[in-house]
Formats: structure tokens, C-alpha cells, sequence
């Protein structure tokens, strides 16, 4: 009997807990933050603190911690979403193109289940359902996406804390420093995402992530998404922080897709781009500048020419917290550079995946990114009860007079038609949000994009109507 107790003992110890036993914290990994707010990716919510039953006093705590195993607070799942619903209305889209107002209903649902198997393993699966009503000519794949995951991913190491390496596996969003280049498409319905791996390291003060991915093909079916095996992404990033709240991103990102468009024609485009970014953050308490300046520069090969890209993004601000309705004033300044077919070299910039509202008003038409000078003066106010409101205007014109314009993705949606014009035209746009609470918020936005010389000379050259009308809740 003796004996059979101790086999028991035994084969049951290592998952049964002593009584009054406290769990000493593990080197370099610091102790759980109190941190109630909800995150771009919703990956990055930790509700570890919520371990302490003495912090559970919201309606959601109890399924924001979900203890699995007795006595063991680092076996836990998280349980999380949001609800989005817009209504958005575009005139005249692509300038004309589309000569009538168009009008419809987009709705976004998402629901997350974080699991952490101890301090190494974790698994983290996300599901996403958008859906569109009244759209003429039907949803885009940016609309609608009846039911599928949106992430699906198991990690094993720890990626928190110095001296820290993870390997993730499955599917999985990017996003990193501005947006410019990788982001998860939060303006559109649908956002974006990768299957493939990462692995994410702490060396000495750098943060490192490395990954080799494939982007999601967004169908509009059920748990229809498969890997574009079309396009290959890989890349390693790495941030740190300097002195004064002073980030220094460096990164290099590979891309090769099958199939690519241009002005200059169609062909297979392999791309290799090396940037750097530093940035510092918006001031909250004592008036400050901020800052966001990018280079990179991009090369490779498209069809049997090379390329050589480029561009230069630049964010400067100043914010007044002490003043009334602290009011922040900033500018954008950007330039990336266009074609010019008579060279062998291709010299379109590519975005690659960048934000879905890359201008901000006008989140899903417009012009992006790519062959283009912007000017970008912003004025933001903060009212009492968590409403602010932006008003922003931007001046456009093309780098290259011999390449077109094209949309944020990176499609063509106006070719140069032998015009010499530079400008492309200027947009007025205002913003106002409401944060009601932590969980509820609303916004409208309204944008008119005056068409410049460059798109009355080839024709349609209307002006372009936006306007979107945006609730949300997140839990």
C-alpha cells in the first residue's frame, strides 16, 4: 500500500500543488503590469495581473482570466473581442471612375482565445468575421470575410524579458514602427494576415524579430483562407530604445511575388528593402516635440531589369498638455520615388503591406504611398469626456512624371497617359472621435479630395466624397 502511494505521489506531484506554496518569479522576467488597455494586436493584451482575485472588479475580469490548472497562475486563458460597425459612403471613387455615390454597411466582429500552458508555451487563436450589405458592384476583398481565423499560432520560449527568444508557428499579424511598411490594415473591414514563423529575441537592449511568412488570401467564404503562395515575405527588425524617450527602429524585409504590376508592365519582382526609422513619442504631460523620421532604400530584380527605390517619410509635432484642449500641431513630409520606363530599372517604390488608412481620412480609396511628394499640415484638439477632433489637409503631387499613380495597396489606378502635370490634387479632412469608456468609441470622418491638374488631364478628374460614420466596442 505503501509503495502504491508513492508511484501515485509520484506520477501526480509534478501537477499537484503544496498548500501556501508561492511561486518565486523567474529571472529577468518582471512581474505582471496592471494593464487594462486593449492593443492594436490583441495578442499583446496581458491580464497575468488579474492572478490577484483582489483585481478583479470589472464585468469582464472573469473571463479575462480563466485559471487551468489549481494553484497554478500561469496556466490561464484570456478571452477577448470587439465589435465594429461602419457605415461609409464614397463619391465619385477613384475620380470619377465610378460616377455615383456609393454607399454601404461593413461589420466586423473578432473573438480571441489566449492560452498560456506555464511561463513557455502559449497559444493564441483568433476568429474574424466581416460582412458587407448595399455596396454597389458588390464587397471587396477588404469588405467581407465571413468567418475564418484571423490568427492561429503556438509559441514555446518566453518573449518577454531580458535575455528572451520565442518560436512562433502558424498564423499571425505583423505590425511595426509607423505603418508604412507592415501593419495589419486596421481602416479597412478585413484586416490582414501571415501564415508562416517568427522568432522573437531580447539581446542586451535590441528587441529582434525574425520572420518568414506568406500573406493570407482574404476569400469571402468560411474558414476558406490559404497562404498566397504567389508571394513570399521574410525579414528581421529591430528596435531600441535611446536617451529622451528616443526609439531607433533598423530593419531589412524581403519580398518575392510571382506576379507584380507597374506602369511599365507586369513581371516577377523580387525586392529587398533596408531602412532605419527614429521616432519619439507624443508628449502627455509636459509640452514636448514629437517625431517619426524613415529612409529606405530597396533594389532587386523585376522581370530582367533591377531595381532601385526609395523613399524619405517624415512626422514632426508639438503637443501643449498644460494648454486648453491640448492641442497638437504637426506636419508630414514625404517623397518616394516613381518609374521612368525608358531606363532598364524599375524605380516604382513599394509600400509592401502598409496601414489601410495610410492618409487617414479616405481609409479604403485614395491614392497611396507610391510615386508621390506629399505635404501634410494636422491640427488635433482634445475636449473633455474623451472627444477629439482633427483637421488635416493634404497636398499631393507625382515624383515621376512619367509614372502614374497608384492606390495604398500598390495597384495602378491612374497611368501617366503621357501628361506632364505634376499635381495630383489636395484633400481637406476632419475627424472627430468620442472615447466614451475603455470598451465603447465612435468617430466620424469627412474627406473631399479636389482633383488636380494631373487627373483632369487624363481623364476622369471629378472630385472624390468621403465620409464614414464608425462605432466600436472592445472587451
Amino acid at each position: 500500500m505503501t509503495r502504491s502511494v508513492a508511484v501515485f505521489s509520484l506520477l501526480l506531484g509534478p501537477f499537484l500543488c503544496p498548500p501556501a506554496l508561492p511561486q518565486a518569479p523567474t529571472p529577468g522576467i518582471p512581474p505582471p503590469k496592471q494593464d487594462r488597455s486593449y492593443h492594436l494586436l490583441r495578442e499583446e493584451d496581458d491580464w497575468s495581473f488579474l492572478a490577484d482575485p483582489a483585481k478583479r472588479q470589472e464585468f469582464w475580469d472573469p473571463i479575462k482570466y480563466i485559471r487551468l490548472w489549481p494553484c497554478r497562475n500561469d496556466w490561464f486563458l484570456s478571452i477577448g473581442g470587439e465589435a465594429r460597425e461602419i457605415w461609409e459612403q464614397i463619391g465619385n471613387d477613384n475620380w470619377g471612375q465610378q460616377p455615383f455615390m456609393n454607399a454601404y454597411f461593413n461589420e466586423r466582429y473578432m473573438l480571441y482565445f489566449d492560452v498560456h500552458y506555464g511561463k513557455h508555451v502559449r497559444s493564441f487563436i483568433e476568429l474574424k468575421s466581416g460582412l458587407n450589405s448595399y455596396r454597389i458592384g458588390g464587397p471587396r476583398p477588404i469588405d467581407e470575410k465571413k468567418l475564418d481565423f484571423q490568427a492561429g499560432f503556438l509559441e514555446v520560449g518566453t518573449s518577454t524579458g531580458a535575455g528572451s527568444i520565442a518560436l512562433r508557428v502558424g498564423r499571425q499579424e505583423l505590425e511595426y514602427g509607423s505603418g508604412r511598411l507592415l501593419d495589419v490594415r486596421e481602416g479597412p473591414n478585413v484586416r490582414l494576415s501571415f501564415d508562416g514563423f517568427m522568432v522573437k529575441s531580447k539581446i542586451d537592449s535590441w528587441q529582434i524579430d525574425g520572420f518568414a511568412v506568406r500573406p493570407d488570401l482574404d476569400k469571402p467564404g468560411y474558414f476558406d483562407n490559404a497562404p498566397n503562395h504567389g508571394v513570399g515575405f521574410w525579414g528581421v527588425y529591430a528596435t531600441r530604445s535611446l536617451p529622451r524617450k528616443v526609439s531607433l527602429d533598423v530593419y531589412y524585409l524581403g519580398l518575392d511575388r510571382k506576379q507584380t504590376t507597374f506602369e511599365r508592365g507586369t513581371a516577377l519582382e523580387e525586392r529587398h528593402t533596408l531602412g532605419a526609422r527614429i521616432s519619439r513619442p507624443v508628449a502627455t504631460e509636459q509640452p514636448g516635440l514629437d517625431f517619426d523620421y524613415e529612409g529606405l532604400w530597396q533594389f532587386g530584380t523585376f522581370g530582367s531589369g533591377n531595381i532601385r527605390a526609395w523613399t524619405v517619410a517624415s512626422e514632426t509635432g508639438y503637443r501643449f498638455p498644460t494648454v486648453r484642449l491640448k492641442p497638437r500641431l504637426s506636419a508630414k513630409a514625404d517623397i518616394s520615388s516613381g518609374d521612368h520606363p525608358n531606363s532598364k530599372t524599375l524605380g516604382t517604390f513599394n509600400p509592401l503591406f502598409p496601414k489601410g488608412n495610410y492618409f487617414g481620412v479616405l481609409a479604403t480609396t485614395g491614392p497611396g504611398p507610391i510615386n508621390f511628394i506629399d505635404v501634410h499640415p494636422h491640427v488635433e484638439t482634445t475636449f473633455p469626456h474623451g472627444v477629439t477632433v482633427s483637421v488635416d489637409w493634404i497636398f499631393q503631387w507625382r515624383e515621376s512624371l512619367q509614372d502614374g499613380v497608384y492606390a495604398v495597396p500598390g495597384f495602378l489606378i491612374r497611368a501617366a497617359d503621357g501628361s506632364l502635370a505634376r499635381f495630383v490634387g489636395h484633400r481637406p479632412g476632419t475627424e472627430i472621435r468620442w472615447q466614451a469608456n475603455r470598451h465603447v468609441w465612435f468617430q466620424a470622418d469627412y474627406g473631399i479630395f479636389y482633383a488636380g491638374k494631373f487627373l483632369k488631364e487624363t481623364q476622369p478628374g471629378r472630385n472624390l466624397n468621403y465620409w464614414a460614420l464608425w462605432a466600436g466596442y472592445k472587451f
